[in-house]
């Protein structure tokens, strides 16, 4: 890497920061014991500027999986110039080229180029200039516009008010800067980093076997709820990432939240019938190239009774969704009762056809598992 090519500002930044906490914690822990209180302020900074990133920066201006208001989002802008990631523009700028040409040269942050290019060494190269066509949202929005070109202030001066207001309330300001804001930024550093080192590596694809990204529930709690990434770059639309009521999702749960108290609207997420689709095709077609490798006495049997059933799980979702469409028309045309009554039967009679037939395909994955181990789908 060439002069021209380092990111000069950014790049000694993160360099210089990293090598002397690495240097000096080791010292302050030495001679110095942080209370119990500024652990517990740390750690609530690091979830209040982390789901910032997250919830801010990633679910609401990178893809627009919810609305909200100026006020939530002067805070969520507000919180996230404390983690010392740059502005929401450049941050979402890069983030959608990312979607847009993942694991190619274009994508600015590729899990091709190395485990370590994709963490932190892709921030050191001269970033690519803004391209209004990629963002033309966020090009209109004066908030972020107003954040991205006072972005190093911004960053500065709320970490500094952390200093004061955290030394003073624990009169302890060696300990305020060490732990409540270099430890917090380094930490929260390398946990947004892990979404693009990580969760392109290490874990399963149960929604999009062709590009890196993996599910992986250990990272989620590493990355405020970011953990399930496979299904992220296949849904990128969805305000979740964890679909199951069990995931580790606090972004998730933070938007939801929001919502019930009048402050986010129009949560877009994946209709789950689609969701079951797309395990089914890709869950099909490991199975059939696993049962290509083994030699197997009824292996012919399987993989008729493989292409039948996920051909019948398809038909009766794609049958499902027209119904459904179907009866919401009828609903709005104001039809008489009868007929919606006969429309909401069939409904019934289809998902429960659907849901025997998921558990046999359930089943019948786990029974292929044992003659040839993959990851497990989810019931």
């Amino acid at each position: 890497m060439n002069k021209k090519e380092f990111n000069w500002g950014p790049g000694l930044f993160l360099i210089i920061y990293q090598t002397l906490l690495v240097i000096s914690l080791p010292f302050y822990f030495y001679y110095s014991t942080p209370s119990w209180g500024m652990i517990a302020i740390s750690i609530f900074l690091l979830y209040l500027t982390g789901l910032s990133i997250t919830a801010g920066y990633h679910r609401y201006y990178s893809h627009r999986t919810y609305r909200t208001n100026r006020v939530v989002e002067f805070f969520l802008l507000l919180f996230a110039s404390m983690s010392g990631q740059g502005s929401a523009l450049r941050w979402s700028f890069d983030h959608r080229l990312h979607h847009a040409h993942v694991d190619t040269d274009d994508d600015p942050y590729s899990i091709q180029k190395g485990f370590w290019y994709a963490h932190f060494l892709w921030i050191l190269e001269k970033p690519r200039p803004i391209d209004a066509k990629v963002v033309p949202d966020l090009a209109k929005n004066p908030l972020v516009q107003f954040q991205h070109k006072h972005i190093g202030l911004a960053m500065v001066l709320s970490n500094v008010l952390v200093f004061f207001v955290v030394g003073a309330l624990l009169n302890d300001y060696l300990g305020a800067f060490f732990i409540a804001c270099w430890l917090r930024i380094f930490v929260l550093h390398h946990f947004t980093w892990f979404i693009n080192s990580l969760a392109h590596t290490w874990g399963d694809k149960p929604f999009c076997q062709e590009q890196s990204a993996v599910n992986n529930y250990v990272i989620s709690f590493l990355t405020f709820g970011e953990g399930y990434h496979n299904f992220h770059h296949t849904f990128a639309n969805d305000y979740r990432n964890g679909i199951r009521w069990y995931h580790f999702d606090p972004t998730k749960w933070l938007i939801w939240t929001l919502n019930k108290m009048g402050l986010t609207s129009d949560l877009k997420r994946m209709d789950p019938f689609t969701i079951k689709k797309r395990m089914v095709l890709e869950r099909k077609a490991l199975l059939l190239d696993r049962l290509c490798n083994l030699w197997y006495i009824k292996k012919e049997e399987l993989e008729k009774t493989i292409q039948d059933l996920a051909e019948r799980i398809v038909n009766e979702i794609g049958e499902l969704n027209q119904l459904k469409e179907y009866y919401r028309k009828l609903r709005r045309e104001g039809c008489e009762s009868k007929q919606l009554k006969e429309l909401k039967l069939q409904l019934n009679h289809l998902k429960r056809s659907l849901k025997t037939d998921w558990q046999l395909w359930v089943q019948l994955s786990h029974n292929i598992c044992k003659l040839a181990p993959i990851p497990l789908m989810a019931s």
